[in-house]
């Protein structure tokens, strides 16, 4: 992820851009009125805003996509304070990241798109899809952070594809995606794994923090 400057086209830019915008203001949204009924929930935003900028921000280049790996955080931050709130925060980390070199200001639509948007909202219903299905929490959340975490990266791969080739776009796509793969599977199994201690251990020593889904 963190698709830098340059490398999708503008029209592809503005696409993405719009396209994330929808999911921000119903995000903005949700977290004026959660921040209303509990003012708690704001120190919360607060902690995993910070938590996606420190766990995405370390990131391996990868040549083949212009583009990097790393884990992104953005499906635990969903599990405690919701999908849309979580593409907010992530807007705002990967808007912060820009000034560090990761990313870029044009590409941030897109950005957000895979990592604030895809990853988070697969992440998330996956974890509650095996919760419901009678998993124990630790592996719900895990697999939730596995999956989105790959996901983030075969939608970058996705929108890498569209922009530079779009007649060929299978077969780019699925080249993008397999660079990845080396450095984001295990990568993925990482986000596993504190994803499920994270939130196992939320479970056990504070779950009032989760009682917004746990009802």
């Amino acid at each position: 992820m963190h698709i830098s400057d340059g490398i999708l086209s503008p029209e592809w830019c503005v696409i993405w851009y719009a396209l994330a915008a929808i999911f921000v203001v119903v995000g903005a949204i949700q977290i004026s009125r959660r921040r209303k009924a509990n003012p708690v929930y704001m120190s919360m935003i607060a902690l995993m805003g910070a938590a996606i900028f420190v766990i995405s921000v370390w990131h391996i280049p990868v040549p083949v996509t212009g583009s990097c790996s790393h884990p992104t955080g953005t499906p635990l931050a969903a599990m405690i304070v919701g999908p849309f709130a979580t593409v907010v925060i992530s807007g705002i980390a990967l808007f912060f990241q820009v000034f560090l070199g990761h990313g870029g200001l044009t590409t941030l639509g897109a950005n957000l798109m895979s990592m604030g948007i895809m990853g988070t909202f697969t992440g998330y219903f996956t974890f509650r899809a095996v919760k419901k299905a009678g998993a124990s929490i630790w592996l719900s959340a895990g697999l939730g952070g596995l999956v989105g975490d790959l996901v983030t990266y075969v939608v970058a791969a996705l929108e890498i594809a569209l922009s530079i080739h779009p007649s060929n776009l299978l077969i780019y796509w699925g080249v993008y995606t397999m660079g990845f793969l080396p450095t984001q599977i295990p990568l993925a199994i990482l986000e596993f794994a504190f994803t499920a201690a994270a939130i196992q251990y939320i479970a056990d020593h504070k779950p009032e923090v989760l009682k917004w889904w746990m009802k």
